[in-house]
């Protein structure tokens, strides 16, 4: 008799999928950008962040109705593939799966430039391979041994985010200055709509990688209940604390445009409100914000690899595998480790960037349409408020996701829609012209 074939366990609490949420998010999100967000925004990143909370929101709760509806490894893929079409499904997954390759590769590439200010004797290439190595080891352990160290991490980085805000405030009330500033919110004089919605653009990276939380769901105690309120509260609670933050970053240093180096502003507030110690703890910080990120970020790819792998529209054998001695998908998380060190090598950061909304963009909007389809049409959710929770609400979740998407440049649109185009090639050739629909999820 053949033997079960190792599962997925049902081990995370609500409170582990709202860590985890977190901790692929980090509390330190806007340290990178704030400058550049501020910058571009002509001294609204407050505002930007704001508007990029609302967007991400409508968004966040199309991820909670789908994954209410299909609780299993997948996601995206999986969301648009059961809630509306087989084909859509599997170029939503193909697009979600350029982000989910980036997202970790993206958090090794910032950790190791950080490193590498703090040790510029050690090589950047050497920093490269072993945060690519450590975060791997973590992941192949088992889901348990990554939630336990996401605490870890979620402990350093809320620490670094509360001691930013308490130095902020004191740093502006022994200045003189008062708390409540309604020009670092809105400047009438530097508003301009398009430039507004070019820094919500910039800010919504610090928003994206709350919907790994559904990757997560076959391995949650109640994911019909669980999934969908730690997506949402992540969103929330991420949203509350990247506002704070940039709002007090911009009490302390008003002028947008003296930033010595806009890319590292947030470095040289770090000097103004707590000296050379504390530039060295947000270093530090960033650097911890970056592993963490891509450790949850590697084991959010390999369960979006499992859940492709398993209904064989990629490898069987290398992806749909789960280890028996530890429930993880091992070979999924190798070979996300293998891609984040080769990646890392040969991508610059701005393009890595750019793709990574570009990937995002594209899946957010395809399951906001889900909603609509799967809920609305199909489901026939019609009658009192369903028409604004499962039509308008995601349509214009939709509609703000497209508006950001082609705000990228031309140069991420052309590489995005070439990782869309070698999708739908094997797409065509997995389904032999289209004549075959993708099998299906094991629900």
């Amino acid at each position: 008799m053949k033997s079960k074939e190792p599962s997925l366990r049902r081990v995370l609490s609500r409170r582990d999928l709202i860590v985890y949420g977190l901790v692929i998010l980090t509390p330190t999100a806007p340290y990178p950008v704030f400058g550049t967000v501020q910058q571009i925004s002509g001294g609204h990143a407050t505002l930007s962040y704001l508007v990029a909370m609302v967007a991400m929101l409508f968004t966040a709760a199309s991820y909670a109705r789908m994954a209410a509806a299909f609780p299993v490894a997948g996601s995206t893929y999986c969301f648009v593939q059961r809630g509306w079409n087989e084909h859509l499904g599997f170029l939503a997954g193909w697009a979600m799966l350029l982000d989910y390759f980036l997202i970790p590769l993206l958090s090794i590439v910032y950790a190791a430039l950080t490193a590498a200010r703090l040790l510029p004797t050690v090589p950047y290439a050497v920093w490269l391979v072993l945060f690519s190595l450590a975060i791997t080891l973590v992941n192949v352990r088992g889901i348990k041994a990554t939630a336990r160290a996401n605490t870890v991490l979620m402990v350093v980085l809320s620490t670094s985010a509360v001691l930013f805000a308490v130095l902020a405030i004191r740093h502006v009330v022994a200045s003189g200055g008062s708390l409540w500033s309604p020009v670092a919110i809105f400047h009438e004089q530097t508003f301009t709509l398009r430039s507004l919605m070019m820094g919500a653009g910039i800010s919504a990276l610090s928003y994206i990688g709350f919907d790994a939380v559904t990757t997560l769901a076959e391995e949650s105690h109640n994911p019909e209940s669980d999934v969908a309120f730690a997506t949402v509260l992540t969103c929330v609670l991420q949203a509350a604390i990247c506002a704070v933050t940039v709002y007090l970053a911009t009490l302390v240093w008003p002028d947008y445009k003296a930033f010595p180096q806009v890319e590292t502003a947030i470095l040289d507030i770090g000097s103004r409100i707590g000296g050379p110690w504390m530039f060295g703890w947000i270093t530090m910080a960033l650097l911890v914000a970056g592993l963490a990120s891509a450790m949850t970020g590697q084991a959010g790819a390999s369960r979006l690899l499992l859940g492709m792998g398993r209904d064989g529209a990629l490898s069987r054998w290398l992806f749909g595998h789960v280890d028996e001695a530890s429930a993880a998908p091992q070979r999924a998380i190798w070979f996300m480790g293998a891609l984040s060190l080769v990646g890392s090598m040969l991508a610059g950061f701005q393009m890595i960037v750019e793709l990574l909304n570009f990937g995002a963009f594209c899946g957010f909007t395809l399951v906001n349409l889900s909603v609509i389809v799967h809920y609305y049409f199909r489901g026939g959710r019609r009658g009192g408020s369903d028409f604004w929770h499962y039509f308008l609400f995601p349509l214009l979740g939709a509609v703000v996701c497209v508006y950001l998407w082609l705000s990228l440049s031309s140069a991420a649109q052309m590489a995005g829609f070439a990782w869309l185009g070698a999708g739908l090639v094997y797409l065509a050739v997995l389904t032999r012209g289209f004549r075959l629909a993708p099998k299906r999820l094991e629900l």
